[in-house]
């Protein structure tokens, strides 16, 4: 059980002194606080589908059949994952989003047990790296096949790696200890020893994964803003002049009208809610660490874009440029992380990051604590209790709401 069941007394109720916004967030962090300590911090990830230890083996190692088999899981409205024998786990890329929520929480509410959660976490994360890397680096814990190329379990990705790296650089500024930042300064060595960067136009775009050809949008901006935001720390030129490099790779490939797609080939060119959400958070931990605002223009004309594409009145994210359904949970938790990064510069982000989390409470969260995966229409929801996808994601962003509110 890698963080301990402790009791949360702080969460029986809200603060009297919280508006009636702030305490709905703060009893649905309670809720699904505690949905994760009883079920041992473990939960599906929408891509876990090649861990059917039952049908696996008819695949016969045909990437088409290891594509149906994923996306037959991911995508049926149902949960098939306990008769097709695939088991709730422990993620890594959870464990990130959760140090990072929980050194939210101890910042908003003082209590000391989320430091040890943050702390429990962490050491976890230390324990489970991928060996054989010029540095720190995570993945999956699952087989994945995508669209071009298929990754074991185990092989790290910039994605992964990235995120995490932010987790320690947050626990390094909230404990003060050195051994977090070693572990971000490591995960960047691992970015600029074992992952290509390609040329193309006036920058180069970061491999999502070691010794393949894959390029998208997020992925090289996540990598930069690990770069840019740990350079802040230890003036590392080499991660400075990457992370621009990267950024200007994205920036200029933005679309005219501020959008990015997920990338450049001709398969990935889709527009969606929380890719954007990355890549408008990365250029902003640029500009943040290094104080070059060369990308400004091009990161608020993308913010504004993404904001009036992507919700509708209510606060329902949508999920693509051109359509809402599925209303993704990822689509939620990212919208108002992105909403709070960005409250400095748009006095309504706040307002609408609010609004958002209420809709995803109302129509998303379980009586019992956890939030469903994905809905497809008023009848049809999938209820999945993904682990990072969800449940992590979402604890990580209301609590940065709940601090801000």
């Amino acid at each position: 059980m890698p963080i301990a069941n402790s009791p949360l007394p702080e969460t029986s109720t809200a603060p009297a002194s919280t508006g009636a916004g702030k305490a709905d967030v703060f009893r649905s962090i309670s809720g699904l606080s505690q949905w994760l300590e009883q079920n041992d911090y473990r939960g599906y990830d929408t891509f876990d589908g090649l861990n059917a230890r039952f049908i696996r083996p008819f695949t016969f190692n045909s990437p088409f059949l290891r594509t149906v088999l994923q996306q037959g899981v991911r995508r049926f409205p149902v949960n098939l994952r306990p008769v097709l024998g695939v088991r709730r786990e422990h993620s890594s890329k959870g464990m990130g989003f959760l140090a990072r929520g929980f050194i939210r929480l101890n910042k908003a509410t003082g209590n000391p047990i989320w430091n040890e959660k943050a702390v429990a976490a962490l050491q976890w994360l230390i324990e489970h790296q991928a060996a054989g890397y010029s540095g720190a680096c995570w993945g999956n814990h699952f087989d994945y096949q995508s669209r071009t190329f298929f990754l074991p379990k185990g092989t790290p990705t910039i994605v992964w790696t990235s995120l995490i790296g932010h987790a320690f650089l947050d626990a390094f500024q909230h404990f003060g200890e050195s051994r977090y930042l070693e572990v971000a300064v490591s995960a960047c060595e691992h970015i600029v020893r074992d992952l290509t960067a390609f040329p193309d136009g006036p920058g180069v775009c970061i491999n999502y994964i070691p010794g393949k050809d894959s390029r998208v949008h997020n992925a090289n901006t996540l990598g930069a803003s690990l770069l840019a935001r740990t350079y802040s720390i230890n003036s590392d030129e080499r991660f400075r002049e990457l992370a621009e490099a990267a950024l200007r790779y994205t920036c200029h490939h933005q679309r005219e009208d501020g959008s990015w797609y997920y990338g450049e080939k001709e398969n990935l060119r889709w527009v969606d809610n929380f890719h954007t959400g990355y890549v408008l958070d990365c250029v902003k931990h640029f500009e943040r660490s290094t104080g070059d605002m060369q990308f400004h223009q091009g990161m608020m004309k993308g913010y504004h874009y993404w904001k009036e594409t992507f919700f509708l009145q209510d606060g329902t994210p949508r999920y693509y440029n051109h359509k809402t359904l599925p209303i993704d949970i990822q689509c939620s938790s990212q919208a108002i992380d992105t909403l709070v990064f960005f409250q400095s510069a748009d006095s309504g982000s706040l307002s609408l990051a609010l609004k958002v989390a209420e809709w995803t409470i109302q129509h998303m969260q379980d009586r019992t604590g956890y939030f469903y995966y994905r809905r497809y229409s008023n009848n049809v929801v999938n209820k999945t209790p993904t682990l990072h996808w969800g449940q992590a994601t979402m604890l990580c962003a209301l609590a940065g709401l709940y601090q801000s509110i």
